[in-house]
């Protein structure tokens, strides 16, 4: 990932091929967060050339977030940093991202997603909370070292049933800030990191 700059405007430069790896910070398996993190990382990969390596469904290693040191959450963390862009969703909770998100977080040190984008996406009852994905989930990013989009992702719970579309839509309006670089054609599968 690198940057140019063109008349009045900077890009962000996305390898070709990139590895996509979603976090779901859903206390639900297989929730409607999994389905737009899913929709997401799919549609950047179709834009990028790139491939989703996996979606990583918080849930499901619950038992071992406050274990620190887990070799459970090994092979999850490793697909993390070994990731060229990370879509991490969650629900608005109390005004926020949920605890389970916040838990797999703190295994990650200050500085450890240096050089990997962020895509924040959150899903809501209501647009009364839409900031929560601006002003609670992007510092967290941040503070972890991920260079994150703007803007993020809102998406309201009534409009699961169209999220392929706001996925596909986002991504395209990501575009004008990410220069989306695919692979050549002799090399379908993009540099890895």
């Amino acid at each position: 990932m690198g940057t140019v700059a063109g008349p009045g405007q900077r890009k962000l430069v996305l390898s070709a091929g990139p590895t996509i790896v979603g976090i779901v910070g859903n206390p639900k398996p297989r929730s409607r967060t999994h389905q737009m993190v899913t929709a997401v990382a799919e549609a950047l990969a179709a834009a990028s050339g790139g491939r989703v390596e996996t979606v990583i469904d918080l849930v499901e290693l619950k038992p071992w977030l406050f274990d620190f040191g887990s070799p459970q959450l090994e092979p999850a963390l490793r697909q993390v940093f070994q990731a060229d862009v990370l879509v991490v969703g969650s629900p608005v909770y109390k005004a926020t991202y949920t605890g389970l998100l916040k838990a797999f977080c703190d295994h990650i040190v200050q500085g450890q997603l240096a050089g990997i984008l962020a895509l924040p996406t959150m899903m809501g009852g209501s647009y009364h909370h839409y900031l929560a994905v601006e002003l609670h989930l992007r510092p967290l990013l941040v503070e972890l070292g991920a260079t994150c989009v703007t803007p993020g992702l809102y998406v309201l719970e009534s409009q699961v049933d169209d999220i392929d579309t706001l996925a596909t839509q986002y991504v395209e309006q990501l575009a004008g800030s990410i220069l989306l670089q695919k692979p050549a054609k002799d090399d379908p599968g993009g540099k890895r990191r």
